[in-house]
Parts: C-alpha cells; sequence; structure tokens
C-alpha cells in the first residue's frame, strides 16, 4: 500500500545531473577484510543486485477486478521487455519477478494456448521468475492448512514449467507467523525475500533487521531459510525513478554508516507506485551507470540468482533466529469481524470436509473445487482489505464495491466448504446401496486423529419436535441420554467415538433417556453452572464470569485482582483508557437446565452495540465452560473516522489466575511464550493466535480457546495506536510476565485499506478448560474439537463401520490434516509434533493395508519411501503420502 495514496508525503526524489567526480567521491569506502588495500577516494567493489517485480495489492488502488487484468497484463509486458532487452550487457537485461502466483495463476487461465507457450518459455529462459507465496497473506491469520495452501501453487507451477521455485516474496506486510517458515521449507523454498512497507505501521521491523540478513529457524528448529530485507523494503521506486549518482552515493554511505560486512546487496524495483507496471528505465539505468562506473555493479536479476550468490559467500557467517516475527497488519482484520470469522470457520470446515472425503469416497475427490475453494480462504486473508480511501471516504463506490468483493471470499469459501460436507455425504446414498436414507437416524462423524468424547447436536428439523423424537439409541442399540434445547434443537453426548471414522445413532418417537445413576449431570441454579467437575459463576452486576473453580484444583481460575472477570465486556473510543466503557445492568436468566446442557443468558445494554448477549453453559461429563458472545454491533457515525471519536475497540477481558502460571501462545504451527519466543522487531501490541492460549504451573493450569477472534492482547489494553504510526518507539517495547488476556474482537484503527466500521450481529465463541500438568498437545486436541466438532449428518446408505480408516500411536502427535491426493491414487497425511518434543510414531491401518508410505511435502509427490516408524519433530510437520490399494 502506497503510503503517498493517503498521505501527501512527496518523497519522491527527482533525477538529478550530479557530478559523476562528485559520486565518486561520495562513493569512498573503508575496505572490506579479504578485498585487500583500497586506494584513497576509491568506491567500494559492491554488486547491487536489482530485483524487479510490481507490488500486488488485490485491490487498494483500483476495484479487484481492474487488478487482475492489470497483472495480467503486466506479465505480458514483463515477458515483452525481457525479450527486448535480450542483446543488453548482461546484468542490463530485463527479468519480470512475478512477485505473487496469483497473477500467473490468472494468466495461464484466461490466455490462449500460444500465449500460455510464451510464458513457459519465459520462465525456462530465466525471463520470468516465479516465486513461493500465492499472495501477500497476512499469515497470522492462517489456519495450519491454509499456511502450507498458501504455497501449493508454486509445486504445481514448478511441475509445470520444469523450474524449481525456491524462493517466496512478500511485499508490503510486515512481520510473519513462525510457522511461515515451515511452510516454505515444505514447499522447498529456502530464500524468502521480505520488504515490508517502508514506514507506516511496521514498529521495529527495518530498524532491526532492514539490511541484516539471517536465517530464521521454524518452530522444530530443523528447517530455515535466508531471510533479506532491502533499502526502503519493497517501496524505493516509489521514492526514485532511477539509478541517480545521488542515490548511489546515499546508498552506499548509508551502508557504509550502518556498518554493512557483505560486498553483496539488493533492491526492490516494483515501479513506481503499488500494481505498477515493468518500468523499462531500470534496464537503461543500470546498463548506463555499469558502463560509466567500476563499482558499484549493479545486476537485475531474478530473487533466486541474487539469494544464491550472497548465500554462497556469506551463508557461513549469517545468524540463525529463532522465534515467532510476530506480524503488525493483522489487527486490521477485526475491523471486519463477521467475514474474519467466517473466513476462520471455513478453512475448518474445508480441513474437516477433506478429511470425510477421504474416509467415504477418495476416489471421488474433486480436487479443482477445493483449489479453488481453497483460493477464496486464502484471498480474504491477503492484505488488502479495501480501497486506500475507505476511512476518509468509506461510502463512496471504490470503497463499497472493493468491499463487497473483499467479503465475497470469505462468504464464497464459507458457501463451498459447506456444500463439500453435503455432496460427500450424498455420495453414501447411491443406487443399489442396500439400505436408503433413514431420515430418524443420524450418522456421527470424527475427523480427528484422537478418540473423541463430545456433544452432538441434531438440528430440529432432523429431530422433529412434535412427535416428541427425543430417545437416542446408539449403534448398539444402548439408550443414550439426550436432552431438547430450549431452542429446539436435540443434544447428547457421544462417548468414545474412534478416530477417523463414524458411528450411527437412531433417534426415535418417546422421552429422552435419562441420565445413569449416581452420574454428574449439568444444572444451572442462583447464577451458577455446575457440572461435577467444575463451576462458573456469573456476577449478577456484571454479567461478567467472577469465578471458575475446578475438580482436584484450588482456588479461582479467575483473578479477582484483576478489576476485570471473565468474558467482561470492554468498549471505548480513540486511545484514552481513562474512557473504557462496560455492560449495563444485566437480565440474566437460565435458558438450559440440564442434564446435559446447563446454559444461562445473559442480556445487557452495551456502549458501541444494539444489544450484548453472553451466553455460558457447561456440558454434563465435558471438562469445559463455553462462552458464546452475540454482539448485536451499532455502526459509529462519525463527521472522520481519522478522529479519536471515529475510532473505537471493542474487547474480551480473561484475568486468568494459576499460582507460578506461565503463558503459551498457539500459532498455526508451533507455540510461543510471549516475549522470550519473539524475535526482535516482533509485535507487541498485539498478537494474533491460532486456537488457544494456556496458563499453567507444574501442577495445574487452564487453557482459553478462541474460536472466531485470532487477536489478543497482554497485560493490558494495548491495542491504542490510531491512524499512521511512523515512529518505531511509540510501539510497545516489552511483555512483561502476565496471565491476563484481553480478547481483542473489533477495532477500526487504520488510517487505510481496512473498514471505518461495521454493524450487525457477531458471535464470538471462546471456551476455559482447567487441566493438570501442562500438555500443549492436549491443548491443540481441546481447541481443535471445538473448531471442527463432531459432524453430525442424516444417515444415509450403508451403516458407518466405526474402524479408524488408521490410528496414530505414540503420544503427543496430532493428525492437523488428512486429504485424498490431488491425482487421485492417495492418502495425504500430515502429522504435526503438538507436544513440542520429538516424537516418533505408527500409523496403523484398517483392511486393507496400503500400498506403500512415502514421506512427500506440499508437492504430494513420492520424495522417500517410508518405512517403520514416523519421527516428528516437535512443532514440525510430516506430510506422507500414502498409495491406496486397489
Amino acid at each position: 500500500m502506497s503510503i503517498g495514496k493517503t498521505f501527501a508525503l512527496g518523497a519522491r526524489t527527482r533525477a538529478a545531473a550530479v557530478l559523476a567526480a562528485l559520486a565518486t567521491l561520495a562513493l569512498a569506502a573503508t575496505a572490506r577484510a579479504g578485498d585487500g588495500p583500497s586506494a584513497p577516494g576509491s568506491p567500494r567493489k559492491l554488486t547491487v543486485y536489482i530485483v524487479p517485480h510490481s507490488h500486488t495489492d488485490i485491490g487498494y488502488t483500483e476495484v479487484q477486478t481492474q487488478i487482475e487484468r492489470k497483472q495480467v497484463d503486466n506479465l505480458l509486458q514483463g515477458i515483452a521487455l525481457a525479450k527486448r532487452t535480450a542483446g543488453y550487457p548482461e546484468g542490463s537485461r530485463f527479468v519480470w519477478n512475478v512477485e505473487v502466483l496469483w497473477a500467473a495463476d490468472l494468466f495461464l487461465h484466461r490466455l490462449g494456448e500460444a500465449q500460455k507457450a510464451e510464458f513457459l518459455d519465459a520462465v525456462r529462459r530465466g525471463h520470468v521468475a516465479l516465486h513461493g507465496m500465492y499472495l501477500n497473506e497476512l499469515t497470522g491469520l492462517c489456519r495450519t492448512e491454509e499456511l502450507l495452501r498458501l504455497f501449493r501453487e508454486a509445486t504445481k507451477l514448478a511441475d509445470l514449467t520444469g523450474v524449481p521455485i525456491d524462493a517466496a516474496m512478500i511485499s508490503d506486510v510486515p512481520g510473519y507467523t513462525w510457522g511461515t517458515v515451515t511452510a516454505m521449507s515444505q514447499a522447498g523454498i529456502r530464500y524468502f525475500a521480505a520488504a515490508p512497507n517502508y514506514i507506516d505501521r511496521i514498529g521495529g521491523t527495518l530498524q532491526k533487521w532492514e539490511n541484516r540478513p539471517f536465517y530464521w529457524a521454524s518452530p522444530s528448529g530443523k528447517e530455515k531459510v535466508l531471510v533479506w530485507i532491502p533499502t526502503k523494503g519493497y517501496a524505493l521506486s516509489h521514492l526514485i525513478h532511477e539509478l541517480s549518482p545521488k542515490f548511489v552515493a546515499e546508498y552506499t554511505a548509508d551502508l557504509e554508516k550502518a556498518a554493512y560486512p557483505y560486498d553483496i546487496a539488493y533492491l526492490r524495483w516494483s515501479g513506481h507506485g503499488d500494481n505498477a507496471t515493468p518500468d523499462p528505465g531500470i534496464c537503461e539505468s543500470v546498463k548506463k551507470w555499469n558502463a560509466e562506473h567500476e563499482w558499484p555493479k549493479f545486476r537485475i536479476s531474478s530473487t533466486s540468482e541474487a539469494f544464491r550468490a550472497f548465500e554462497a559467500r556469506y551463508g557461513d557467517k549469517l545468524p540463525v533466529v529463532r522465534g515467532d516475527w510476530t506480524p503488525y497488519w493483522e489487527d486490521g482484520a477485526a475491523s471486519s469481524a463477521l467475514e474474519t470469522s467466517l473466513n476462520r470457520w471455513a478453512a475448518d470446515r474445508l480441513t474437516q470436509a477433506e478429511t470425510l472425503w477421504s474416509l467415504i469416497d477418495p476416489a471421488g475427490y474433486p480436487a479443482r473445487a477445493f483449489d479453488a475453494a481453497w483460493k477464496d480462504v486464502l484471498l480474504y486473508s491477503e492484505h488488502t482489505w479495501g480501497a486506500h480511501c475507505s476511512i476518509t471516504e468509506p461510502s463512496i463506490p471504490l470503497t463499497q464495491d472493493q468491499w463487497r468483493m473483499k467479503s465475497s471470499y470469505a462468504a464464497g469459501a464459507d458457501i463451498r466448504s459447506r456444500e463439500f460436507v453435503d455432496q460427500v455425504f450424498a455420495r453414501r446414498a447411491r443406487p443399489g446401496d442396500d439400505e436408503a436414507a433413514l431420515s430418524s437416524d443420524v450418522d456421527v462423524y470424527n475427523t480427528s486423529s484422537w478418540t473423541r468424547t463430545d456433544l452432538v447436536v441434531v438440528p430440529k428439523i432432523l429431530s422433529t419436535v412434535s412427535n416428541r423424537m427425543d430417545r437416542v439409541l446408539d449403534d448398539r442399540g444402548r439408550p443414550v441420554p439426550s436432552q431438547r434445547l430450549s431452542g429446539g434443537d436435540l443434544v447428547f453426548v457421544a462417548t468414545d467415538v474412534p478416530p477417523l471414522s463414524g458411528r450411527r445413532y437412531t433417534i426415535s418417537p418417546g422421552p429422552a433417556a435419562p441420565m445413569p445413576a449416581g452420574g454428574a449431570v449439568a444444572s444451572a441454579k442462583d447464577g451458577v453452572l455446575d457440572n461435577g467437575l467444575l463451576q462458573a459463576r456469573i456476577d449478577p452486576h456484571s454479567g461478567g464470569v467472577s469465578e471458575v473453580h475446578a475438580r482436584g484444583i484450588g482456588g479461582n481460575l479467575v483473578d479477582p485482582s484483576s478489576g476485570h472477570q471473565a468474558n467482561e465486556y470492554l468498549y471505548f473510543n480513540g486511545d484514552d483508557l481513562k474512557g473504557v466503557k462496560t455492560a449495563g445492568a444485566p437480565t440474566i436468566k437460565v435458558v438450559d437446565d440440564g442434564p446435559i446442557v446447563a446454559a444461562i443468558v445473559v442480556d445487557s445494554a452495551a456502549p458501541g452495540c444494539h444489544s450484548l448477549r453472553r451466553e455460558v453453559r457447561v456440558i454434563a461429563g465435558l471438562d469445559r465452560v463455553e462462552m458464546a458472545n452475540t454482539v448485536d454491533k451499532k455502526r459509529l457515525e462519525a463527521a472522520s473516522y481519522m478522529a479519536k471519536e471515529g475510532k473505537e475497540s471493542v474487547n474480551f477481558a480473561f484475568p486468568l489466575h494459576v499460582p507460578g502460571g506461565k503463558m503459551l501462545l498457539d500459532l498455526p504451527v508451533g507455540a510461543i511464550r510471549p516475549e522470550v519466543d519473539q524475535i526482535p522487531g516482533a509485535c507487541k501490541n498485539d498478537i494474533p493466535i491460532g486456537r488457544w492460549a494456556d496458563v499453567s504451573n507444574p501442577a495445574a493450569g487452564v487453557t482459553w480457546a478462541t474460536l472466531d477472534a485470532p487477536l489478543v492482547q497482554l497485560g493490558e489494553l494495548s491495542g491504542r495506536l490510531l491512524n499512521s504510526i511512523q515512529k518505531p518507539e511509540l510501539w510497545r517495547q516489552t511483555i512483561e510476565p502476565t496471565q491476563h488476556l484481553y480478547s481483542w474482537v473489533m477495532n477500526n484503527h487504520w488510517h487505510t485499506n481496512y473498514r471505518a466500521y461495521q454493524e450487525g450481529p457477531v458471535i464470538f465463541r471462546y471456551a476455559l478448560r482447567p487441566h493438570g500438568s501442562p500438555d500443549p498437545a492436549a491443548a491443540s486436541r481441546f481447541a481443535t474439537g471445538l473448531s471442527q466438532p463432531l459432524v453430525a449428518t442424516l444417515a444415509r446408505g450403508p451403516r458407518p463401520t466405526g474402524m479408524p480408516l488408521f490410528t496414530v500411536s505414540g503420544e503427543g502427535v496430532n493428525v492437523v490434516a488428512l486429504k485424498p491426493s490431488d491425482d487421485g491414487k492417495a492418502w495425504i497425511v500430515r502429522l504435526y509434533g503438538a507436544s513440542g518434543e520429538d516424537r516418533t510414531v505408527d500409523l496403523k491401518w484398517t483392511d486393507p493395508a496400503p500400498r506403500k508410505t512415502w514421506l512427500s511435502n506440499t508437492t504430494e509427490k513420492p520424495l522417500s519411501e517410508q518405512d517403520g516408524p514416523i519421527a516428528v519433530p516437535g512443532w514440525g510437520i510430516v506430510t506422507l503420502r500414502v498409495e491406496r490399494a486397489g
């Protein structure tokens, strides 16, 4: 995003005629060790690689459909320019670097065979360089499989062209979730050309890492990528138009001042604005400079060429950095909380749908349709939310049209994910099957790799209320206790559902089966929810959860000294915490009183809302408290959304209390201790997490899960920076040890790109699970189980066998994805070291056993045969290709 679109900085340097002698004098540099002595006044022997590209904003400058056409045309222009300069001196020949593969994907789908052939030839000749990322993604928003799919297109295009893709570019975006390294490594990416915005809302990103290349190690420590941020990030050519002697003098002087120790550097050249066309002037500028100056030498290249040259010379001298590069721009996703939630659920549902296709009809898996749906998910998480004027002019057609397109990605992914689930279940009811659809039966599928005992919700349309169809029987004909909720849905707890399999339950006329004698039931009385395993107390004055007590764990797990209660609503305008407001006096009522589910609803007036409803519930036999908060958001009316009174923030407090407890935060891949596991320059005002946060001491703790809202603030409401922030020192510098979490669910703090306001009902769901000694793998299973619940569907076809497709023997390793391979011949299994410790596991398959198991990666290809136990590193991902029998 170009700052100049919003702020009149006027920061472009005009081409100037500067005497060559003055340039040479300014270029004088101290000789580097190993270079030998330099004559006084001689220029430094520096080779500077220049990487031409166009920064892809899908929107922002123009509506998305116009950007699609523009970036396809940019590829055509890039190919033509490379051909035209093929006879230029080496180093001045044009190379078009396709920043993200979305443009190449469009090109190949929209243009004719002749142009496709021209494109493939250009890639093979090195005239066009492809890069690993599909989009300039807000990686902190990604689910695990979503993050891996970000690089899937690269593996397919590498196959198509025959040219490996070993580099990824990302532009504009400052900061990247730690698992990005894992995802890149799974796709064969070795080089990460990160080039953030050069000035705005980037915290310490450039201050810490500009021209300081390093290896970034993955959460497992088993992989690494070379990271290199150039001068001014991606936007240097927004500020200058050519390699003038004045610029070269200033650039090399800046390297000297920073004690840059290398004789290879690189620069981005992204044209003269966002979504810019290829700039032919850079070839002329490089050709002229190199002809007139001995040093420094400029060389137009691909990212891979520059990084390979640098690594060959300096790779063994570079530092290895380990930790989360906590990103800065994910906070804007809270400006569209509904769609952000929708997209998270769509990603989880797609993951579950792929598992269901693996179990039910792997040969019929619609690979292309799933690929399109995953791309919708990625397009929503892409960094361009809307128009450059989205805050200053929120109502004009440019802003409104871009938001309609952006929101359609999340809506489309949601619709497709539901369709895939419906379609695969329909495959079970084919002509000739022994059993027809059974309207009184429900099939329950467990898409997880561990045995599940959990709540099953049967919508009232599948369990007729008028006929009192409340009686539930399991697959052996035994009665299962059930309950009709106040809203009409029927619920029961499915016990010990085997992994990766299904069971059939019969719903028949008659009353619900009673709970076993002496068994614990869920109840609600006097503002207290109890299920025999834990208690939660609702404060009658605030409606927050003032106490959570668990059997076997002493004390209140909510910190009474924090000044807040769990699930307390906090709202403020501007950036002054003195103006924080809470919900009004609550109306509290019991809506369900067991025996399976006990639920209390708290209705309140609340600032910024038409209404606020918080539902808190417990479930018999399950060790968690669930909260579902419906915020019916009122549109903030403001004369200016740039003014403090036009800014708002909505939060829910979760002050936890575990004596001596330490916090661990889940990421899409890996987990971090705040401050300890964040690299220098990482964002600390807010952190986008995966599914859970945990506070534990060695004996006990509590896991907090968030299903809809990814952003957390730690210890304080620190997400208070408004509009353009250009000084690194204004950002939070440290996170002190804390057990207090604030879920940051809505804001409009940006000055561009994101939404100025939002309105309408949005649900934010959370859960608290007390536990014994800390177990990250158990935390992962708990939180994943909430966002990937047991799937209930109208029974069709033969009764599910209840036999797992396979089981994972060994603790601490979870299957995070199971899908049919795109070529239709195998299953793809992703194992995740969720315990954080290296483990060895076996997969035990139900007959017929697979033909062969291979280690694989994002390519889905067989890489090396896997025979015997599988080593899974802590916080690492292992991808297997398992060839189906027959």
